[in-house]
Formats: C-alpha cells, sequence, structure tokens
C-alpha cells in the first residue's frame, strides 16, 4: 500500500510503486483532469504540482510522490494564483479543443507562483515543455500575463 497526499487529502493505493503517477491520479483516484499525452514526458499535458514543483506524471513513478504534496488540476483554483489563472483562462477564452489545457494551467501557475510579472521570454521558457495542437499559444500567454495583473 501506497500512502499520498494528493490535493490535501491522505489518500493509500495498491498499486506497484513503479507505475506511472499519471495512471494512479487518472484510473484508481477518478482524477481525470490530469491527460495523457505522449507518456514520454514531452508534451506536458500530464503536468501536475509535486510540493509546487511542476512534473511530467506520465513518466514519474508513483513511489516518487511518497512524502510530497501532489496537486492536479482539480485543486488548482484552491490557491490565489491557480484561482487568478483559471479566471484569467476563461476571460480570454483561451482553449479552444482543451486537451492540454490543464498541463498549460499547471505551468503557468508555478510560473506565477515564482515570478509575479513575467515577461514574454519568462512565460516561453516557463511553458515550453507544453505542447498545444490548436495553436492557442498567444492567448496562453495573454491569459498568464492577465493573471500576473490581478495578482498584482
Amino acid at each position: 500500500m501506497i500512502k499520498l497526499n494528493v490535493n490535501g487529502k491522505q489518500v493509500k493505493v495498491d498499486v506497484d510503486p513503479d507505475t506511472p503517477l499519471l495512471w494512479v491520479l487518472r484510473d484508481t483516484l477518478q482524477l481525470t483532469g490530469t491527460k495523457f499525452g505522449c507518456g514520454q514526458a514531452l508534451c506536458g499535458a500530464c503536468t501536475v504540482h509535486l510540493d509546487g514543483q511542476p512534473v511530467r506524471s506520465c513518466s514519474l513513478p508513483v513511489s516518487a510522490a511518497v512524502g510530497q504534496k501532489v496537486t492536479t488540476i482539480e485543486a488548482a483554483d484552491a490557491e490565489k494564483v491557480g484561482k487568478a489563472v483559471q479566471d484569467a483562462w476563461r476571460k480570454l477564452d483561451v482553449v479552444q479543443c482543451g486537451y492540454c489545457q490543464s498541463g498549460q494551467m499547471m505551468s503557468a501557475i508555478a510560473l506565477l507562483r515564482d515570478n509575479k510579472a513575467p515577461s514574454d521570454a519568462d512565460i516561453d521558457t516557463a511553458m515550453s515543455g507544453n505542447l498545444c495542437r490548436c495553436a492557442t499559444y498567444v492567448r496562453i500567454r495573454a491569459a498568464i500575463h492577465e493573471a500576473a495583473q490581478t495578482l498584482a
């Protein structure tokens, strides 16, 4: 039995320690906001926070999350930065197909937690590992700036 802290709750899961965290979140805990994209940590669709830092859950064994706080998109709005990002995404109608957006938002939240006034270059660097097949990158950048303004 593996004990985890997911979205502020203590949970126990009966899975192999090498199981990717993504599958534990989606299949065992039914937290389906985190998406499977590539399975190789290249696209960012599976981004969650581990002790506040963005990680790719498709390639992270669940055993690596033991003793750390896992935060998924389902709990992102529980904090001021997460709420600001989600509100900006809605206000600027960022989402097109939506598949990558939970990962995009989790990366944006991590950026804005550390940098309250990011430049375009800062945003590009922080978001470079997140791919969007619909190419909503301009709207994503605008939403990050919008969220930063509301947090100022």
